[in-house]
């Protein structure tokens, strides 16, 4: 197998419209050209209704009365501000109240992500966003609002390959036998993060967020960083789990351009 999750069949982009489909999606945007835009996106990638509105009093007036899987929200609007209509449609306890919400906004600077996020917002995207960003966050804001709770010892399982969030500790089980993968802090937070996407991908952005914590910017080299990190950490679990068939490596892949894989081995 190649280092490529993109071959006819198996690109985890195009399996993204099995998550999709039959979503409903409300976007708050008053540019009209990028409102279309991203209301075509998500239609292309197998929304069922994407519903737009340029105006915060509108959102709570559809909100009220829909069901909206996720909601994409301006900062700046006319009227109620993106902010302001999604706390008070989060007070308001409708249908779409406990919906995952993402602002998608040229307000961009540290402080006014912290102010999103606190202020009920599930993730942050600063304008411009790729397509390929836009698609892989909201599909991890629809994994983890479909997820169960899990108990303190839930783990995730990959083929041979067990995750315990937990101890936070890797295993590596065959014929009965059980042996920990070294990792550092670090890979292990990757790999957790790619291994409980579950097939789905996960953009070097969204690693780089939520695995680079000690940073509170995103440096103009982050995509280096990763993939010199990336490069080791293939080589790291190929040299521990030298019982793995060589098809299976890389066990992390490349989707598209910017995202990345933990191959699907089989598990629950």
């Amino acid at each position: 197998m190649t280092d490529a999750a993109t071959d006819a069949g198996n690109d985890p982009f195009a399996q993204l419209r099995a998550v999709f489909a039959d979503r409903r999606a409300l976007v708050l945007e008053d540019d009209p050209a990028l409102s279309e835009h991203v209301a075509g996106r998500l239609l292309g990638a197998g929304f069922a209704v994407v519903d737009r509105f340029d105006r915060g009093e509108d959102v709570l007036t559809a909100a009220a009365a829909q069901t909206y899987d996720v909601l994409i929200l301006d900062r700046l609007t006319a009227g109620l501000d993106g902010l302001e209509t999604l706390r008070q449609l989060r007070e308001g306890g409708g249908p779409s109240a406990d919906a995952p919400a993402l602002m998608l906004t040229a307000l961009g600077g540290e402080r006014q992500k912290v102010e999103g996020l606190l202020g009920g917002a599930d993730d942050y995207l600063a304008k411009p966003v790729g397509d390929e960003e836009l698609l892989a966050r909201i599909a991890a804001q629809l994994r983890r609002a479909a997820r169960p709770v899990k108990t303190a010892g839930g783990d995730v399982c990959n083929g041979p390959f067990r995750l315990a969030p937990g101890p936070r500790t890797l295993k590596l089980e065959i014929d009965g036998d059980s042996r920990l993968i070294d990792l550092s802090p670090l890979e292990f937070a990757i790999v957790a993060e790619l291994m409980t996407a579950r097939g789905q991908p996960v953009t070097k952005t969204m690693l780089w967020d939520r695995c680079w914590v000690e940073w509170n910017f995103l440096p103009d080299n982050f995509v280096n960083i990763i993939d010199a990190r990336i490069s080791a950490l293939r080589r790291r679990l190929k040299e521990q789990a030298p019982e793995l068939p060589e098809e299976w490596h890389p066990l992390i892949v490349s989707a598209r351009s910017q995202s990345l894989v933990f191959r699907d081995l089989g598990g629950s």
